[in-house]
């Protein structure tokens, strides 16, 4: 993960409404993402998600669709990308998105009861995202094989902390004094 934990290192932080917030290609796409790093991740994912067993992969729009295509592609797994404009097909379900920063209304298509789902996302900062998602997708009745983060955000809430899910993140972040120092390596 060294491109990954050089390129945070490099990475500008801007501050939205008393939120420290580290502009990044994956989180972003500003500034461009290379292939490499995207690669990078990709294996790192496939090495850690139990992709021999897992049905469809879950992400939302939009930062979590250039990894999820990218992982769709390593695999051969079913890419469903959870949109934020509603369609009407038949089986949608809407959930309410809340982050640290945004509120969102979204939608899930193409997932049906048993599906066994990896879902991925590029940052977990407060877990408003993946909360959301992850509920809304066992009130379908999918079966959750895993839940990972490109990147975690510490120090702020954690809407995950104290529930069933425990997300798994390739690195963890934190902002000291407006730059992105590396805390952990995670998996």
């Amino acid at each position: 993960m060294d491109r990954l934990k050089q390129s945070l290192r490099e990475t500008p932080v801007v501050e939205k409404e008393g939120y420290h917030y580290f502009v990044h290609p994956v989180s972003d796409g500003v500034p461009m993402l290379e292939p490499a790093l995207l690669r990078e991740i990709v294996v790192q994912i496939v090495k850690t998600a139990p992709v021999e067993t897992t049905d469809k992969i879950v992400v939302p729009e939009a930062m979590g669709i250039h990894i999820g295509t990218g992982v769709s592609l390593a695999t051969d797994i079913p890419l469903v990308i959870v949109r934020k404009r509603q369609y009407g097909l038949d089986g949608e379900v809407s959930l309410s998105q809340v982050t640290g920063y945004d509120e969102n209304e979204m939608f899930i298509n193409d997932i049906d009861e048993g599906d066994r789902v990896l879902v991925l996302d590029d940052v977990l900062s407060t877990g408003g995202t993946l909360s959301a998602l992850l509920t809304a997708l066992e009130d379908v009745g999918a079966e959750i094989a895993d839940a990972i983060a490109v990147i975690g955000k510490v120090g702020g809430e954690d809407r995950l902390a104290g529930t069933a899910y425990e997300p798994k993140t390739l690195v963890d972040v934190d902002v000291v004094d407006g730059e992105v120092v590396i805390v952990d390596e995670g998996v």
